[in-house]
């Protein structure tokens, strides 16, 4: 196997990141441990990790990804060639696994190698297995690829990909959910295996703050649900107004056409500013929008009209409808319209 190093971004590590370094020596494995603002009584943890383990430090806690790319951008200026593998210095990545990840991103050059966990095996804590199932969903739905654990810290790759990680959005934990979003749309091969499922404590070492780094990385669905809700407002509320207006045979229809293309309007403008942050011009992504707004208007108007045949009233249809859609013109943007 060719060179290996372990980067181990730790914040407020314990005797476990000791043992873990020491066991991947005695693996030739180097490593460089990143010091993540923890305070000063933590210095001895540090001061402990072997000769020739390279110990970076930001003075204040930066976050997890920011950790990451401290390490990245030191191996690629000192090591340069070989297989780089992330993994957490707080027990939940064995050492067999983490060689097993190196060994698989060998044979797989130009991947992004994942150790994956089965969140389904008995002793995995609640809280991991709802967000873990809960996100693959999300993740399927924005990309279309299917990613068992897109939490996972335990990843490898080898040197080559490090300017591609580095150049990745992102300072804490939703760097990792960014990292898979860019190879996905980079077409860089990912490749998943299974690894053990390790929880120390029920996880109490985790520095994972549940609302506020879920945010950060639901933060692009967060917005684009925001932006719906707008969308969908300005268009129901114009389609109350214009069906109660149209007292004509197909007044339903022509005012449901009519509210989707002001809302829809509102909608491409907000989307490919602030929720999307399309790089392209409007002469790529605007043809593709109105060709995606066409299919769902289509579907909308023929959803919108079942419904209403079944005796729901027109604007209980019109909601229902809408979230109908909703999830299926998400995807349709991230995957096909606009280049993120």
């Amino acid at each position: 196997m060719c060179n290996i190093t372990a980067l181990i971004p730790s914040y407020c590590p314990d005797e476990r990141l000791v043992h873990l370094v020491n066991e991947l020596n005695a693996h030739n494995v180097r490593c460089v441990a990143v010091n993540d603002g923890s305070s000063k009584e933590y210095d001895r943890i540090f001061e402990q990790l072997p000769e020739g383990t390279a110990v970076l430090k930001h003075e204040t806690n930066r976050g997890k990804g920011a950790a990451l790319k401290t390490g990245l951008q030191w191996i690629d200026e000192n090591i340069r060639d070989g297989i780089v593998v992330t993994a957490d210095g707080d027990g939940q990545h064995l050492v067999s696994d983490i060689l097993k990840t190196a060994e698989a991103a060998e044979n797989h050059k130009g991947a992004l190698v994942l150790g994956v966990r089965d969140f389904d095996e008995e002793g995995v804590p609640a809280r991991s297995r709802f967000g873990n199932h809960l996100t693959e969903r999300i993740f399927f739905m924005m990309t279309g690829e299917h990613i068992t654990d897109t939490q996972t810290g335990l990843r490898a790759f080898h040197s080559s990909l490090i300017s591609q990680l580095l150049e990745t959005k992102g300072e804490r934990y939703e760097y990792e959910m960014n990292i898979l979003l860019e190879c996905i749309r980079k077409k860089t091969e990912i490749v998943q295996i299974p690894i053990e499922t390790v929880y120390e404590g029920n996880n109490e070492v985790s520095h994972f703050h549940v609302i506020r780094d879920s945010l950060r990385i639901y933060s692009r669905l967060l917005k684009f649900s925001f932006s719906s809700l707008a969308s969908f407002l300005i268009d129901t509320f114009l389609f109350a107004v214009l069906n109660a207006l149209f007292s004509f045979a197909g007044g339903m229809a022509a005012a449901n056409v009519l509210a989707r293309i002001c809302s829809a309007s509102f909608n491409y403008e907000v989307n490919r500013k602030q929720v999307f942050a399309d790089s392209s011009s409007r002469k790529n992504s605007l043809p593709k929008y109105i060709a995606l707004a066409i299919v769902i208007l289509l579907c909308n108007t023929c959803i919108l009209l079942a419904l209403s045949r079944m005796g729901i009233t027109a604007v209980y249809a019109k909601v229902l409808t809408e979230m109908i859609l909703f999830l299926f013109s998400f995807a349709m943007q991230k995957r096909f319209v606009f280049q993120t």
